[in-house]
């Protein structure tokens, strides 16, 4: 499949004024929702406390930590269902699994808990749209805008790009809607190749 984004680079954002433009956006999602894919198999996420305890490898802290975040999580899918639409999740996983992913299938599992359903796909789902390279990081805010997360070379988000061309953001979405369908439920995954594993090795900060 040629590249997803057809040669389109979008408008580089910087962080702040992504996250502004992301928060005026979200909350006027039409009927076509929320989706999301996400490729890269590890990321940094500095900031977030439970990602912060699991780089420090404090495991049961990490855990603990994602456990008493649930209220909040559920709070905020009960907000997205006032507002009329659904966020949904495509990742991308391939085994052996990373400790990065293995931390972040644990806080997807209890997103997909909380009313933001989560399915999985594996690599021979995407190998047919990756001729040019893997999928972008990309998710689609109803039929107006589109964002590409950047990220540098420690997997650190570093800016986002913004698209608002509506072919371009119904055909992406239509790809992450077709691998939603093709995917397996999150807790299917979980229980079958997460669950068990033993806790993951440190993963120092960069």
């Amino acid at each position: 499949m040629p590249d997803l984004l057809a040669g389109a680079v979008g408008d580089t954002m910087t962080l702040p004024d992504y996250y502004a433009d992301f928060e005026r956006h979200f909350w006027a999602i039409d009927a076509a929702g929320f989706w999301k894919l996400e490729r890269q198999q590890t990321f940094q996420e500095p900031g977030y406390d439970s990602w912060e305890a699991f780089a420090r490898g404090e495991w049961a802290e990490s855990l603990r930590l994602l456990e008493a975040g649930r209220a909040d999580m559920a709070a905020y899918h009960r907000r997205i269902a006032d507002h009329g639409f659904t966020a949904r999740r495509v990742r991308v996983v391939e085994e052996p699994i990373t400790a990065y992913l293995q931390w972040e299938l644990h806080a997807l599992r209890i997103r997909d808990e909380c009313g933001g359903p989560v399915r999985v796909v594996g690599p021979q789902q995407v190998k047919p749209l990756e001729d040019s390279g893997p999928l972008p990081e990309i998710y689609t805010l109803g039929s107006a805008v589109m964002y590409q997360a950047v990220y540098d070379e420690h997997g650190i988000l570093a800016a986002a790009r913004r698209f608002t061309d509506p072919d371009l953001i119904a055909r992406c979405r239509q790809v992450i809607a077709d691998l939603y369908d093709q995917g397996e439920p999150l807790v299917d995954v979980f229980t079958r190749s997460v669950a068990g594993l033993p806790a993951p090795g440190t993963q120092r900060p960069a």
